[in-house]
């Protein structure tokens, strides 16, 4: 499904598998930072059928809206009773790279191997010889289906679509974003 940014209006392609069986997330916009809300499109029939205020299983329904809201307001107790993972994890059958299409390592692809893989000059798992880069510069860290983009409080920051981003932002496949004089874009292919 395509979901659009309720700020900048920046469309990604999203994967319906990713909302765990909840009626919407909540997603920050890779270009803009604003946090919006999508809807899963299968609760939309679901709702559409949904019974009249008088019958008691709209009150059940209305209960677990509530539920839900309770979870959703506080991540952490939702994760601890769905047993869901919250940490880096390797998704099943995919193949993750980091492929430098611009600066001085342009042309290089980078295979992720682990769930969580630091960028920058030297020490880094991914080291470029990139001046502008700073030692420890980023992260890439992955949650099964989901990337996200970390910058470790490099000097010159790093950007997507030439905005500088702050705490972690959430990536697609193909989604590209720079650091120092270097461009990355992460790939993501079926793993055969």
């Amino acid at each position: 499904m395509i979901i659009e940014c309720t700020n900048c209006h920046a469309r990604y392609q999203y994967d319906e598998d990713r909302f765990e069986r909840k009626p919407s997330k909540k997603i920050k916009c890779a270009k803009c930072a604003t946090i919006f809300e999508i809807h899963n499109p299968a609760f939309a029939a679901a709702k559409e059928s949904e019974p009249k205020s008088g019958d008691s299983t709209f009150h059940k329904r209305d209960q677990a809206k509530k539920a839900q809201a309770t979870a959703e307001a506080n991540p952490a107790l939702e994760e601890k009773s769905t047993g869901k993972v919250a940490g880096p994890q390797m998704p099943q059958g995919k193949r993750l790279s980091l492929a430098v299409i611009n600066g001085p390592d342009a042309g290089s692809v980078y295979r992720i191997e682990k769930p969580r893989v630091t960028i920058g000059r030297t020490g880094a798992d991914l080291a470029l010889s990139d001046s502008e880069v700073s030692r420890n510069h980023a992260a890439v860290e992955i949650r099964d289906m989901t990337y996200v983009v970390e910058d470790l409080k490099s000097t010159n920051g790093t950007l997507i679509e030439g905005e500088k981003i702050s705490g972690q932002t959430e990536i697609q496949n193909h989604s590209e974003f720079t650091i120092g004089g270097t461009t990355l874009m992460l790939i993501v292919t079926e793993d055969v």
